[in-house]
Order: C-alpha cells, then sequence, then structure tokens
C-alpha cells in the first residue's frame, strides 16, 4: 500500500504538469465540513471498529485548463481507532485532531449546471490534540478478567504518541452543483491512506506498523472569484 500511494504521489504531481493554458483560468474559495470514519492499520493487528469523527476547513480552487485543475485545503479533522469488544459492555477510543492540508489534482467533467470530479494528491498532517475515551481503567487492563480470558493486545490502549506528523495520500470523488455563475454546492467521498506511524515502529517495539486510514463524506460550498 505504502508503494501505491507512492507511485499515485508521482502521478498527480505528472497530471497537475500535463497542457499548458488554453483555459480561460477561474479562481474560487470555499468552505466545507464533514463527518471522518477512521481507524489504525497496527501491525500486529488490534480488534476495532471504526471511529466517528468531524472535519470543517476553507477550500482554494484553480483552474486552469479544461477538465484540470489544483486544489488545495485546510481543515481540522479527526482520525483515531475504536476498540471492538465481543459481548462485553467496554468502550476505548483515542481521538486525534489534525490540522490537514491536501493539495489534489482537480479533475472534472460535465455540463455548466452539474460537474462530476475527481481530486487525488499528497496529504500532511500535524496532530495538534488527542484524546482518550474509555468507560474503564484501561490502565490496568491486565488485570481484569475479560481481558485475561481473551488474550486481547492492550499495550496500544497506553502507548505514547510517537509522531504527531503524518503524511499520506488522498482520494475523492463527487458532485457539484452549479447555482449561478458565481455559486456551487459540492459532496464529495474522499480517502485517506497514512503513511507514517502513530506510534514508535522500531524492531524492538510491539507494533512494526501504526498508520491511519479515514473515509471522509463532506458538503462544500465555493464562491468563484474570477
Amino acid at each position: 500500500m505504502k508503494r501505491l500511494a507512492s507511485i499515485l504521489t508521482v502521478l498527480v504531481l505528472a497530471i497537475t504538469a500535463m497542457g499548458q493554458t488554453h483555459y480561460e483560468g477561474t479562481i474560487a474559495v470555499g468552505a466545507k465540513g464533514g463527518a471522518t470514519l477512521s481507524r489504525v492499520n497496527f501491525n500486529p493487528s488490534v480488534q476495532q471498529a471504526m471511529l466517528p469523527g468531524m472535519t470543517a476547513g476553507a477550500m482554494f480552487r484553480y483552474i486552469e485548463e479544461n477538465h484540470f485543475g489544483l486544489m488545495a485545503e485546510l481543515n481540522v479533522t479527526q482520525r483515531g481507532w475504536k476498540e471492538a469488544y465481543d459481548a462485553a459492555d467496554y468502550s476505548y477510543s483515542h481521538r486525534f485532531t489534525y490540522l490537514e492540508l491536501p493539495i489534489m489534482t482537480h479533475i472534472f467533467f460535465g455540463n455548466n449546471r452539474v460537474k462530476g470530479f475527481f481530486n487525488l494528491g499528497p496529504e500532511l498532517n500535524v496532530m495538534i490534540a488527542d484524546g482518550i475515551s474509555s468507560n474503564y481503567d484501561y490502565r490496568n487492563a491486565a488485570s481484569m478478567e475479560y481481558f485475561s480470558l481473551n488474550a486481547r493486545r492492550i499495550e496500544q490502549m497506553t502507548m505514547d504518541i510517537n509522531s504527531r506528523l503524518d503524511y499520506g495520500i488522498c482520494a475523492g470523488a463527487g458532485l457539484e452543483l452549479n447555482l449561478n455563475a458565481r455559486h456551487s454546492l459540492l459532496l464529495e467521498g474522499r480517502f485517506y491512506y497514512g503513511l507514517a506511524d502513530v506510534f514508535s515502529s522500531h524492531k524492538t517495539d510491539v507494533f512494526s506498523s501504526s498508520n491511519s486510514m479515514s473515509i471522509v463524506v463532506s458538503l462544500g460550498y465555493f464562491y468563484r472569484l474570477r
């Protein structure tokens, strides 16, 4: 997956460089908000479910080519993971809040009223906060009967974050509705795959990898400046 993400990043940069200006450029700014579902890819694996969260931020779009453009966003986004328990009334989740900067190639098609689009590009994230929510004493889970009987991994619940910098690849698709020449609404679904590990991943550590992935559904608004 990490090799595939690197190839996609190179492909994005190549697509962005294609062509010269034969199209009247447009500039638009806007805002977005939506919901996230995320998890952490632990190796060895951890029993978990998708953690719901939110995202919100500002968008900038520059279109210079027919069917091609460039998009950048600055968002506050929640990621993390939620432990999954079989027939047990326990809950534990660790939520990370990131300042997120995706820079993407914007590929669009359609008519003046409705357009479909694809976004693809690299993304940089800085963790600005994190928090744990649990209904039991997770720091003493080893002494609890449920965990001793089920032989679950518990180290991840008390590990310190090793890296607050994350980077990866994101890809999305959606629809844009032009209300008039200046205003438009867009609905997008997006997938993010992180390449950096949240927790330490040296040979002597518990996990060899702990990278994030998330699904985002958002609704946005664009105002065309030019």
